[in-house]
């Protein structure tokens, strides 16, 4: 499903299989894993890239998934309510991400649709690639509305209320200049070595700050106060450095 690499202070959290790497219940449990152990073996300066191979970064939530009898046979239920609980498995990954005591860089090597899109946007910063990739909200035109989470983390991570409209409202289709133009995406490269080449550049000099991890946690939750109450994340308020 996906794997962690640690290469000096920087973790490399890659979404493994050459598919669409569609969020069902396997992958958000990897992927949850993932970030558990990242976690666990932060150090202060610490980041996190994370890429995908093949043509997806992630094409959303696995709704084959939610309509096949093999879902029924494992927790029954409608499609309905099995697509229910997928979202309500993605919803701490999100939650996962945003307190996760590191900087965060999305490198956005194929579509990201959806959830794809979300898990993308949950990052602190994100690249994009040129020559491949949409990001693209798709519930609208498959009549779908999105959960809570979906609308504050946009709401948090995109500025312009124009470009949250073509988002939403819109289901517009992003390529990499268009989004940068958005301030959706940070830069955008020509390849997908050179989009991973420019995480790890990034990743580098954010390292060399060698931040205290709990303090960056806490102030990127002090900056999205509506994603994180609806995720359920607290603040824990002032932290004096230890020469205070």
């Amino acid at each position: 499903m996906c794997t962690l690499e640690k290469r000096g202070e920087i973790f490399f959290l890659t979404l493994t299989a050459d598919d669409e790497h569609r969020l069902n219940p396997a992958l958000i449990d990897s992927l949850r894993s993932a970030l558990r152990q990242a976690k666990d073996q932060s150090t202060r300066g610490s980041a996190l890239i994370t890429a995908a191979r093949g043509k997806f970064f992630s094409n959303g939530f696995d709704l084959a998934w939610a309509q096949s009898a093999a879902a029924a046979d494992a927790g029954g239920g409608s499609a309905r309510d099995r697509l229910h609980h997928m979202v309500e498995m993605f919803r701490p990954a999100v939650a996962d991400l945003t307190e996760l005591p590191m900087p965060t860089i999305a490198a956005v090597t194929g579509h990201a649709a959806a959830a794809g899109m979300m898990l993308a946007l949950s990052h602190d910063y994100v690249l994009m690639r040129s020559d491949r990739g949409v990001l693209y909200m798709s519930e609208l035109d498959l009549g779908m509305t999105f959960p809570d989470y979906f609308t504050a983390l946009v709401r948090s991570k995109v500025g312009s209320s124009a470009t949250r409209r073509d988002i939403l409202l819109k289901a517009a289709k992003m390529r990499a200049a268009e989004a940068v133009a958005m301030g959706i995406v940070d830069s955008v490269h020509d390849s997908r070595e050179a989009t991973v080449e420019a995480a790890v550049r990034l990743a580098e000099e954010l390292v060399k700050r060698k931040w205290d991890g709990e303090v960056y946690a806490d102030i990127r939750k002090s900056l999205y106060p509506e994603l994180c109450g609806i995720l359920g994340l607290a603040s824990r308020g002032v932290i004096a450095a230890p020469r205070l």
